[in-house]
């Protein structure tokens, strides 16, 4: 086989993962006919193929191949253009193959997803997405970024804002982020939309977090609550109850013990009834609560529950929504605090304990 000397000098460049080699093709004694068709590169070399192969592994460069020629000629040519040809190289070897090696990814990565993308080849697509996405850092993410959008790689163009998002400040001293601000205001304003939108979401996602386990300490008072009124614990109990039978700390005492000191200042306190104590309507608010999601009242040993849920059945037209959303909430993280962990691991957890500045500082 006759080729010029720009092809005999690049066939040692080119590696195949197939059958045995010679200038860059699959020879014929391994059953493969000769090359019909050469790959034109940027630097002039020419790149020996076989049109069904290539036609095969992409439909871009099938309709290119099968296009008829304006002037006859034996001597078919596809010009890969704008890469450097060791790329244009490697995406040749991937359609032959469909292998390419890691040092081949780091070293062409970028070039391989812009071909993978205008010639179709989805597979190829994905490997350089995955190896690119390995790849970012601050200096690179902004290029990246531009490529992924421009060759439509979702997951790739995600990985990129949100290492921007999380390293904005060190992005904005990189030259490619002050040319993109000077060249492409659209991406800038994209990507600042997005550490807006990731901000946003954290905070939401920190106020979730915060009201859950609100929802939790509460529903552990509620336990709390009707442990102290029906078995006692400590110095606190049933008024029929012997003090000296009081039962020691019990698993959830910091919470316990907080509740405690409530209902010794709720039993004492003078201001009570005029409602001119903060921690007395705290105390009310917490046996309104049971009562809301207590259903046993008549065999309920926790006070004023029967009466509480009497008032809210004769009260029914007036409806306290914001009171309601908690009652619901509570009941939630309590459902679903009882079936996500066993009860005594759930009793253990220091995170679901509430010590009495956190319950005293309920507020509606």
């Amino acid at each position: 086989m006759d080729m010029g000397r720009s092809e005999k000098n690049f066939s040692s460049d080119m590696e195949l993962n197939s059958s045995p080699q010679v200038d860059g093709v699959v020879t014929a004694a391994a059953g493969m006919p000769e090359p019909d068709i050469h790959v034109v590169t940027s630097s002039g070399i020419l790149i020996p193929a076989h049109s069904k192969i290539l036609a095969s592994a992409s439909s871009v460069l099938e309709n290119i191949i099968e296009r008829p020629q304006k002037r006859q000629s034996s001597d078919r040519k596809i010009p890969i253009l704008g890469v450097p040809y060791e790329a244009v190289s490697v995406f040749t070897q991937f359609l032959y193959s469909s292998k390419c090696s890691e040092e081949q990814m780091q070293k062409y990565g970028i070039h391989l997803l812009a071909l993978s993308h205008v010639y179709l080849v989805p597979h190829l697509k994905q490997r350089c997405t995955r190896g690119l996405a390995k790849q970012l850092t601050i200096e690179n993410v902004v290029d990246s970024l531009q490529l992924a959008r421009l060759c439509d790689a979702p997951d790739l163009y995600i990985k990129c804002m949100k290492l921007l998002s999380d390293n904005f400040k060190a992005v904005e001293e990189t030259e490619a982020w002050k040319f993109l601000q000077n060249h492409d205001p659209y991406l800038e304003l994209e990507v600042l939309q997005f550490i807006d939108e990731a901000e946003m979401r954290k905070k939401r996602t920190r106020r979730h977090r915060e009201e859950q386990s609100l929802y939790i300490q509460l529903s552990d008072a509620m336990d709390c609550l009707e442990h102290i009124c029906s078995e006692g614990c400590t110095s606190v109990g049933p008024y029929d109850m012997d003090p000296t039978k009081h039962k020691g700390p019990c698993s959830k005492f910091s919470t316990c013990h907080g509740l405690q000191l409530l209902i010794k200042h709720f039993g004492t306190c003078k201001k009570r009834v005029n409602g001119g104590c903060s921690r007395c309507k705290r105390m009310w608010q917490l046996l309104r609560l049971h009562s809301s999601i207590c259903d046993q009242a008549d065999e309920c040993r926790v006070p004023l529950c029967r009466q509480f849920k009497l008032k809210v059945q004769q009260d029914r037209r007036k409806s306290d929504e914001r009171w309601t959303l908690l009652v619901r909430k509570v009941s939630s993280a309590k459902a679903i605090s009882s079936l996500s962990l066993p009860k005594r691991k759930r009793e253990e957890d220091p995170r679901m304990a509430m010590d009495h500045q956190d319950m005293t500082s309920f507020k509606l």
